[in-house]
């Protein structure tokens, strides 16, 4: 049994001795206990110190020491993702190498999997050593998260540890910044036996956060963009369709309405009252003009959606 633990860095060249340290332990017990061998796969995404010589020394120390190496920085997800493509084991882990989360967790997380049957597993750092500027907006951020998703059962979706068989990590790809949605990601290609563990969240040794304030409007921007394709991506008729229908309807009943006032103040002889001076005239061009374009976006984009390669590439689980 193989588990491939994958490990992005940035600018990580003091913490990675102690985390490999870590990890190298917790592989030995493993190993003991489980007969599991273990892969450490380091993804160096463009540091500007020694991270990368770092990793070439523990390569040339333990053959079990793989490396990625980016030319410059693509961030966090990029990381993942050549990880998860570069990933030979059975089950795989991903984590920091920061050590605010320990290699000590993954014991549990492979049991989770193996024994009680999950497809992925998250951590959740329910105690956190962050300042208020960032617990907050985090909490807001897992809130709204949960309520897109459906996952109702996790607290940290953006929780570095995560652990997952592999038939899961070659059905998910990760683009953009959605390394944090991966739960979201494997429940939509079908797997929705996801769990979660509580994990210890320790101080940070070594280095600075890599993350600003930005990550937080980019996550809602993400999760809607994510919701949206996962619900209306083979079907975008649905959406702008319905909504283009529903906004010309409004606009056509306000120019009903135009109409109907300068026919009535016409019949009674008083020409005074122009279609322009009434606010309805406005509404209906707007409306109409922005349902015409809506049901034109929804057309253009079944058309591209039904001449996509993937638009049969559906999951299957078993076949006989």
């Amino acid at each position: 049994m193989l588990i491939s633990l994958i490990v992005p860095c940035y600018n990580e060249e003091e913490a990675m001795p102690l985390f490999y340290k870590e990890a190298s332990r917790v592989a030995a017990e493993m190993k003991a206990s489980h007969g599991a061998e273990f892969e450490f796969i380091f993804v160096d995404d463009g540091s500007r110190d020694g991270t990368l010589r770092v990793a070439r020394e523990l390569h040339a120390q333990d053959p079990r020491v793989r490396y990625v190496s980016f030319s410059r920085n693509f961030g966090k997800e990029a990381g993942i993702y050549a990880g998860l493509q570069a990933a030979k084991g059975d089950y795989v882990a991903t984590m920091d190498a920061d050590l605010q989360d320990s290699p000590d967790e993954i014991p549990e997380l492979y049991r989770m999997i193996t024994e009680d049957g999950y497809d992925l597993v998250s951590g959740w750092k329910k105690k956190r050593y962050d300042p208020l500027s960032k617990t907050i907006p985090t909490k807001l951020f897992n809130a709204t998260a949960r309520k897109f998703s459906g996952i109702k059962n996790l607290h940290d979706f953006n929780c570095g540890l995560k652990a997952y068989k592999n038939v899961v990590i070659k059905n998910i790809e990760v683009y953009n910044d959605m390394h944090r949605y991966i739960p979201y990601l494997a429940k939509i290609a079908g797997f929705h036996k996801i769990g979660e563990k509580v994990v210890k969240h320790q101080a940070r040794k070594y280095g600075t956060t890599k993350f600003g304030l930005d990550r937080f409007v980019n996550g809602y921007l993400d999760l809607i963009t994510l919701w949206f394709t996962s619900k209306f991506g083979k079907k975008p008729m649905h959406f702008f369709g319905l909504w283009g229908s529903a906004m010309f309807f409004i606009g056509f009943i306000a120019l009903v309405i135009v109409l109907s006032m300068k026919l009535i103040s016409m019949y009674s002889g008083d020409l005074r009252p122009l279609v322009t001076s009434s606010p309805y005239f406005y509404i209906s061009l707007t409306a109409m003009i922005l349902g015409t374009q809506m049901f034109l976006a929804g057309f253009i984009g079944e058309l591209i959606s039904r001449n996509s390669p993937n638009r049969n590439n559906y999951k299957i689980e078993d076949e006989i």
